[in-house]
């Protein structure tokens, strides 16, 4: 089967948010979970080196059929994927900042503006009232609350007013987003199984609203109840995708990675201000699950490239209901 680069979709820039993103994970959680240095230093590379493929294979793509470009960015099932080449940027370059802080700041700076663009764009479609309901999924969520994931990267660039403001604009959203999403769950049919780690996003907002409000505006104990939430939607999501190997492989597995990096990473933040065993061991045992779930679909995703699987022409993932019209 010919592999092509029509066929790589945006959404694969979530293995740069999932590698990077556990790379400062771990960076986060030194203290209260032992972990030798290099093992955060290893995905911090692998994320950058990730970035480093893609852009170049996705400015290919742009130039070569951009009319496939065009259909990522217009379709409501596709459009919030987007949101993971911006937001993976700012990680890569939190993750640059120890050692190459001026490049990092660029590459931040490069990141938030795109993800501002994209949060405009994105408030276009949607304001255009033409979206189904059916064709909504947890994707949304990266492109219009990405701006809560930003400030941590920032933090390490001593960019951290700047990055307030584009937190502050997707924590106002995410209430109507996540809203939005759940509705589309519990009212709408199923999400066909390609799209079902895209409920895996959920675990965004309430994990980095509480690790990054209370760096931003002090202990504001309150955030804290976020947190106890993540906990609980964290549990619910791994036992509602118990059976997940049986669902068929492709990028939105990276679905998975990140938001399960962000609940390691808040579980670490919650563990650093209660140091108390109970919650050592949550943050100890989120890390090991996210490592586990960025190391699996890592390695399905090279399987997938060297039997000439992952760029090769496949269904899009689409609602049922996209999918019988």
């Amino acid at each position: 089967m010919r592999q092509s680069v029509r066929h790589l979709p945006v959404g694969m820039y979530g293995a740069v948010m999932g590698l990077a993103g556990l790379g400062l994970a771990c960076r986060s959680a030194a203290g209260v979970v032992p972990l030798p240095a290099f093992f955060a230093e290893i995905w911090v590379v692998l994320g950058a080196a990730s970035l480093a493929l893609l852009v170049p294979a996705y400015l290919a793509k742009l130039a070569r059929h951009p009319e496939a470009v065009r259909e990522e960015f217009l379709h409501p099932a596709q459009l919030g994927f987007c949101g993971a080449l911006p937001v993976g940027m700012t990680l890569v370059a939190g993750g640059l900042a120890p050692y190459a802080p001026a490049a990092g700041a660029v590459l931040w700076w490069a990141g938030a503006a795109l993800l501002f663009l994209f949060q405009v764009w994105a408030l276009r479609v949607f304001l255009a009232g033409d979206i189904p309901i059916a064709e909504v999924n947890g994707g949304w969520l990266i492109v219009m609350v990405g701006g809560i994931v930003v400030p941590g990267p920032a933090f390490a660039l001593g960019l951290a007013g700047p990055s307030a403001v584009l937190f502050g604009l997707s924590a106002a959203v995410a209430p109507i987003v996540v809203a939005l999403v759940f509705y589309r769950t519990v009212a709408h049919p199923p999400l066909p199984p390609a799209l079902r780690p895209t409920w895996f996003i959920f675990l965004v907002p309430p994990s980095l609203i509480y690790a990054h409000g209370l760096t931003l505006f002090g202990e504001f104990v309150f955030l804290e109840n976020l947190f106890f939430f993540a906990t609980l939607l964290a549990v619910a999501l791994l036992v509602y995708a118990r059976n997940f190997l049986r669902w068929p492989f492709g990028a939105t597995w990276w679905a998975f990675t990140f938001p399960l990096d962000a609940y390691a990473f808040a579980a670490a933040r919650y563990a650093q201000s209660h140091p108390e065993p109970l919650w050592k061991g949550v943050a100890a045992a989120a890390l090991a699950v996210a490592t586990l779930f960025v190391a699996l679909v890592l390695v399905k995703t090279l399987v997938a490239l060297a039997r000439g699987e992952l760029l090769a022409p496949a269904a899009t993932p689409r609602s049922a209901a996209s999918r019988a019209a």
